[in-house]
């Protein structure tokens, strides 16, 4: 048979009576009265063919089943009953020609239509999940996302240059994947958390401006929006000042809005200081399709359990609707996000009713919190500001979402800047860089006060509650990074190990440069309106980071492990 002709979302009245040959999978076969219809679908749609009796390859259209590969010849037909939800719903074609391709075992899962099989099942077969319209619909336009963003970067005279896979571990992020090297036993190659040094060697090599859709690999938990292995567009200039990147970045964004989704991203988009966007928001990736936002009060609180306490308050228009239950969820929620608990007022007619009804006037409360009848106010509490903060931002995020304030097909953009350049690190007992060691300090930074004042040159893009990109203006000269390493606590002999190549090369005429990475992954969840990332990336890994269709990560075989030195002992034995 000739090669096809059309793709099977392509005809419509207008091809009455052509010869067409499609190609494609059995969505469903229905035998009505003696004809045979069959639903043939592609990657583009469905077009219904019709085989009748006495046709020769009648037979054949009797027995195909779901998924079987076939093609067909045939003309275009008007449909006496008519499918208004299909683009080809007017039509079909009356099959003259009909070949097998290849057969198809029961498959496990749904392909035509919705699935509800648990996500493991889905997972486990991904090369049949990927066969749904709606999984191929994520990929296509994560394409579409790729190749607009990809297009805005050339056109303003950025080159695409590659980065190494294999490099070297400098522990100063989340944990590295290691790769045992076969010729050096008991050394290891990193996979790259993200390209950062090597792009930053790229300004120093004098390139100026570099752009990569780079893999990265972080060891660490998963969630929704977060997966082992990632990706992320990959931005670096020289000679470049904060505001500088600001602006590529809001056209990459406006064009690629424009592009894939014809929205029309307002720009300049708004900034928030980090500090103003915990005090309003208790978050540093603020949520600004709705207008919570959190305060303090300045009355001495008389309440017994809140004493030496920090507390933050929340007002909640028409919120004393939220029941016991959805009270003790939100609780929960506070305390998970380094709260120490969460306590209410309800506003009712004539009367307060909650946790802190006994504690307050109700003429009082009423006039110092504006409330209304139906109005709810929520009082976090935690031994720390910025704990307060983040328990009852993680509070309001959650009641966005039980109170329905957030509409459909909506974007709200927002740039968070002025982070602290080092925050302390409670686990690690000692201060750490916020963004990452390479970053610079504001030009008037004071390096003899308390480290933790100190503002850095760095900024993050947020989407709908969702930081979508971050990044820095470096530091370029080798004596400051060499500071900067030191007063992260790092001794001279650790400095030289694991970053000596890096102070070397700046110490050679390195220019002015910063840059962002934006998360591909996560714009594209954001940009098709998913909440998993999972969704949005072909092959990804489970909650519990596994690959459960390779069946990875997985035992390998002694020899291998021997020949790494990963074990002693002889192969041959």
């Amino acid at each position: 048979m000739k090669k096809y002709t059309h793709n099977n979302n392509s005809l419509t009245i207008a091809n009455l009576q052509e010869k067409v040959y499609l190609k494609g999978w059995v969505a469903k076969k229905r035998n009505l009265g003696g004809l045979v219809f069959v639903d043939l679908r592609d990657r583009f749609g469905i077009t219904q063919l019709v085989i009748k009796p006495d046709n020769k390859y009648y037979e054949l259209a009797l027995n195909l089943k779901s998924e079987y590969v076939i093609e067909a010849k045939g003309t275009v037909i008007e449909r006496e009953s008519k499918n208004n939800q299909l683009k080809t719903g007017e039509i079909e074609i009356l099959v003259e020609e009909l070949v097998l391709l290849n057969d198809a075992k029961q498959i496990p899962i749904a392909v035509s239509y919705d699935d509800n099989s648990l996500e493991e099942t889905r997972l486990k077969y991904r090369y049949l999940d990927l066969r749904r319209p709606q999984q191929q619909r994520y990929l296509i336009k994560r394409n579409e996302i790729t190749q607009a963003i990809r297009k805005e970067l050339l056109r303003q005279g950025f080159y695409e240059f590659e980065t190494p896979i294999l490099g070297k571990s400098t522990p100063e992020g989340a944990r590295d994947f290691l790769v045992p090297s076969r010729l050096y036993h008991g050394q290891y190659y990193a996979l790259p958390q993200s390209p950062q040094i090597y792009k930053q060697l790229y300004m120093v090599a004098g390139f100026e401006k570099y752009f990569q859709i780079a893999k990265c690999f972080r060891d660490e938990d998963l969630r929704s929006d977060r997966q082992l292995e990632f990706t992320q567009v990959d931005i670096e200039a020289s000679f470049v000042s904060e505001e500088d990147i600001i602006k590529l970045t809001e056209d990459i964004l406006r064009t690629t809005f424009k592009t894939v989704l014809n929205i029309d991203v307002r720009v300049p988009f708004k900034r928030l200081t980090y500090q103003e966007a915990l005090r309003k928001y208790g978050s540093d990736k603020p949520d600004l399709r709705y207008n919570l936002e959190l305060f303090d009060y300045d009355k001495k609180l008389n309440i017994d359990f809140l004493e030496a306490k920090v507390v933050r308050f929340l007002k909640v228009e028409n919120g004393a609707k939220l029941s016991r239950k959805e009270l003790a969820e939100l609780t929960d929620t506070a305390k998970k996000n380094h709260g120490e608990g969460l306590a209410f007022l309800k506003c009712e007619t004539d009367k307060l009713t909650g946790s802190l009804s006994k504690y307050f006037n109700y003429e009082t409360a009423v006039k110092d919190f504006k409330l209304n009848v139906g109005d709810l106010l929520l009082v976090g509490f935690a031994d720390q500001y910025e704990k307060a903060s983040i328990s009852l931002g993680a509070v309001r995020k959650e009641l966005a979402a039980k109170l329905n304030l957030i509409q459909a097909d909506q974007f709200e953009f927002l740039w968070v800047v002025d982070f602290p350049l080092f925050e302390y690190s409670e686990h690690q007992q000692r201060l750490v860089a916020r963004h990452h060691p390479f970053t610079s300090a504001k030009k008037d930074a004071d390096f003899t006060g308390p480290l933790t004042e100190i503002l850095a040159n760095a900024y993050d893009v947020v989407i709908n509650g969702y930081e979508i990109g971050g990044g820095s203006i470096r530091i370029h000269n080798s004596n400051e990074q060499q500071k900067m390493f030191k007063l992260l606590g790092l001794e001279e002999k650790t400095i030289k190990e694991r970053f000596g190549f890096l102070i070397e090369a700046l110490s050679y005429g390195t220019p002015p440069h910063g840059g962002i990475a934006l998360g591909l992954d996560r714009l594209v969840m954001i940009m098709t309106n998913t909440l998993n990332i999972r969704d949005v990336i072909a092959f990804p890994k489970t909650q519990n980071a596994r690959d459960l269709m390779m069946g990875s990560p997985n035992y390998v075989d002694l020899e291998q492990e021997l020949e790494l030195g990963l074990k002693k002992g002889n192969k041959d034995e």
